[in-house]
């Protein structure tokens, strides 16, 4: 069934099961008959396009350690490769050599031609300028979700594929389709169960089973995920009526999705989003249904990646975010050099992190894909979502925004099929020229906030981190207003004057956390009513005793008892391991009957108390020592009340209701807030103290929608990030974390109301009053 869906044969290609499209590639790597660099014969050479997957560029890794030379190939180079032809005296030269392309960029969505394949093999196009036979890696995983692939006409040499992207199942299966041609000449050095027809154990003697799949199978297939394959196509076939039609559909949507995208402006004309693409979105055998790009401001500065994907979780919209497993298409579009890539490793930024912006240059950008079950309904949600965050609410009455509900349709063509049931023609939106020149000149920026003259005068005294720290001009000093620990992770807030800190922060801040039935850290992200448990801790009776609306208070003790222990794994802790103890029967009970779902509350286990985050103790001296409860960042969040107040006029007046400070502290869930003179002066230090404590600056706070939720009510308005992000220009940061530096006096550090906050500024800083742009 698999061979008829590319339409070849057995006659033609061999399938070799394997647990995924990366795995084909590896098999590849290994199994090739390459010639080595330093034998009589001329040596191979492993050829790959830039825009390819990790993957791909990792075969490599295993060329090399076989002697032979990879060489890496840029689109437009090998559309000049027709030079490369060889002299007739060469061109009988029989030295293997392997070029890998994507049929389908997983980048930017642009098809490479499939006619490269005979081009390549017949000698008509050469990556690279060298005697031998050419043989071509087509990976083809991006393309076959979308695009039918006939191989009967386009014969590549290797084909991995990887189901779960065709019809989103089973994840951990893919295939190699191997032409019959080369499939002898493959290599093997391995040989597990069930690839031998005879061996000894006691000498070297092995001779393998005839079938190449057979071969190259070590062990026991995912044979019962194999045969789910056949319902895979069937369902397929009967939703969509085939892949030409997925190919149609999924190209309109994307083709409607980049034309309103690309058309959208501010009022001063500046794009709202950069789209990276190699093409026009004109037709869909040369751009697959991928789009990415960067959203702007209106002053044409990229918006961090991971700002908008925060966004985007609020409208319940999942985008992808980074460079996508091809850092060589993403340097290309992204303009980022070589020693920029080896720069932002030096500053932090790995792949798949969330540092989106480093100098202020973007170090990735945002991907959407549509699939055959995406509908016009979800490109008009996303349509919504970027209008929503980057326009103002006065423009939703826009010509532009009416069209987008109201959209002229019409029926599809014959030769530009798309699917609905199969054989009925689904509606294919159309956007006027007028309409997209109206939304040019209609739409309008975000009103830019603007802060009081009075703090756009008080400018800071820079302080070197040297001196002695001093007070405000003025004299006005900064002090401590709240103190706030968290027992129970992503529960309420217990409030108190003076507390004791331990070697992880506020002593019992964040020890427990309430964790499903799968072991998984629960938070008000997935659970808003967990909010609604308020936990208190008596010191003198060693106890913590939970309380929520219509349930019994109960208590635990702050004793630490580990005779039930768990190891919870990958439990959103900073995704790392966390050693916990079960807290017992009778408190699970307590928070199923209350969350009306099976879950258990955990504590952490006192021999797990080192962990430490290297993320972000970067710069610090004492970083591998620091100590971590279950927080997700740092020891201390800090928060500032100048800045709260300037962040609640910003936000009433987009809510057009009043907004009680108290609510806001709530939201950002801090555990010290501070009074000090000049909103955000927070974000230029490096250390404070607080009466005897010695805090050292982490880095700011980037939030997420859970300052989304009313802490007292449990219910989400999204209005709160978008007011933020707007209000911050291009960043959701609010407040900043600290690491204690831990006292060595023999008596407990206490934290106090009321206690002084002297800080010291960052070396080097010069404090400027925050400009519209910023702020």
């Amino acid at each position: 069934r698999i061979l008829q869906y590319f339409h070849t044969t057995a006659e033609d290609y061999t399938i070799i099961f394997t647990s995924g499209c990366t795995a084909a590639l590896k098999l590849v790597a290994e199994a090739f008959p390459w010639i080595p660099e330093g034998t009589k014969q001329p040596s191979s050479r492993f050829c790959y396009l830039t825009d390819s997957h990790t993957s791909v560029v990792g075969m490599r890794g295993i060329t090399a350690s076989m002697n032979v030379l990879s060489v890496p190939i840029k689109p437009k180079e090998i559309l000049l490769s027709e030079k490369n032809r060889l002299p007739a005296e060469e061109q009988n030269c029989m030295t293997p050599h392997l070029f890998s392309y994507p049929a389908q960029s997983n980048f930017s969505g642009i098809k490479y031609p499939l006619s490269w394949i005979q081009d390549i093999k017949s000698g008509k196009l050469r990556p690279i300028k060298i005697p031998g036979k050419w043989f071509v890696l087509l990976d083809a995983a991006s393309y076959v979700s979308s695009s039918p692939l006939d191989l009967g006409v386009h014969q590549a040499d290797f084909i991995p594929i990887s189901f779960y992207k065709i019809f989103g199942f089973p994840t951990g299966l893919g295939a190699l389709l191997v032409t019959n041609r080369i499939a002898p000449l493959l290599r093997k050095t391995y040989f597990g169960g069930g690839t031998a027809a005879a061996y000894l154990a006691g000498e070297d003697f092995y001779f393998p089973r005839k079938s190449i799949a057979e071969r190259f199978e070590d062990g026991t297939v995912s044979f019962l995920d194999i045969i789910a394959l056949k319902h895979g196509f069937d369902v397929l076939e009967k939703l969509t009526g085939g892949m030409e039609k997925i190919k149609q559909h999924t190209f309109a949507l994307a083709h409607y999705t980049y034309t309103v995208l690309s058309a959208l402006k501010y009022a001063n004309g500046a794009p709202v989003v950069r789209i990276y693409s190699d093409t026009d979105f004109s037709n869909p055998d040369v751009q697959g249904p991928i789009i990415n790009f960067n959203v702007l401001d209106d002053n044409g500065e990229v918006i961090g990646f991971s700002q908008v994907d925060k966004m985007a979780s609020l409208y319940n919209i999942h985008v992808r975010t980074g460079c996508f497993c091809n850092t060589g298409a993403c340097q290309m579009h992204l303009n980022i050099s070589n020693g920029d890539i080896q720069r932002n490793l030096q500053a932090g930024h790995v792949c798949g992190d969330d540092i989106d912006l480093v100098d202020g240059r973007p170090t990735g950008s945002v991907r959407i894909s549509f699939g055959y079950m995406s509908s016009f309904e979800d490109a008009q949600t996303f349509l919504k979502f970027i209008i929503a965050t980057r326009l103002s609410k006065s423009d939703t009455d826009i010509p532009f925004q009416s069209s987008v509900t109201k959209l002229m349709t019409e029926s599809v063509p014959d030769d530009h099929p798309s699917f609905n049931n199969a054989d009925k023609l689904c509606l294919i939106p159309r956007i006027s020229d007028r309409e997209l020149r109206n939304n040019s000149s209609a739409t309008k920026t975000t009103v830019s906030w603007q802060p009081p003259e009075a703090e756009a005068e008080s400018i800071r005294a820079a302080v070197s981190e040297t001196a002695v720290p001093t007070c405000r001009r003025g004299g006005k000093p900064i002090t401590v207003t709240n103190i706030y620990l968290y027992p129970i992770k992503s529960c309420s807030a217990f409030e108190v004057t003076e507390w004791p800190v331990g070697n992880q922060g506020l002593l019992y801040d964040r020890n427990w956390m309430v964790v499903n039935q799968n072991g998984v850290c629960m938070t008000q992200k997935q659970e808003p009513r967990l909010c609604l448990v308020n936990p208190s801790v008596d010191l003198k009776k060693k106890v913590m005793v939970i309380q929520a609306e219509g349930m019994d208070p109960i208590s635990v003790s702050l004793e630490e008892n580990t005779g039930k222990e768990a190891v919870i794994c990958e439990s959103k802790v900073c995704s790392h391991r966390v050693k916990t103890y079960d807290c017992g029967e009778r408190i699970a009970d307590w928070f199923s009957l209350f969350l009306g779902h099976p879950c258990r509350l955990i504590r952490q286990s006192s021999d797990m108390k080192n962990r430490s985050n290297q993320k972000n103790t970067k710069g610090l001296a004492s970083a591998t020592n620091i100590s971590l409860s279950l927080v997700n960042e740092a020891q201390y969040l800090l928060i500032n009340v100048a800045s709260i107040l300037q962040l609640k006029e910003y936000i009433s007046a987009r809510l057009e209701e009043p907004l009680e400070i108290e609510e806001l502290i709530r939201r950002f869930r801090a555990n010290i807030v501070i009074s000090a003179p000049e909103s955000f002066e927070e974000e230029e230090w490096a250390e404070i103290s607080i009466g005897a404590l010695q805090f050292q600056v982490v880095g700011p706070c980037s939030r997420c929608q859970i300052i989304c939720i009313d802490q007292q009510s449990g219910e989400r308005n999204k209005e709160f990030l978008q007011s933020l992000s707007a209000a911050r220009g291009r960043k959701t940061n609010f407040g900043i974390y600290l690491m204690n530096q831990t006292s060595r006096s023999s008596f407990p550090d206490i934290l106090s109301v009321g206690s002084q906050v002297l800080p010291v500024l960052k070396e080097n800083t010069e404090i400027q009053p925050p400009t519209s742009s910023e702020e």
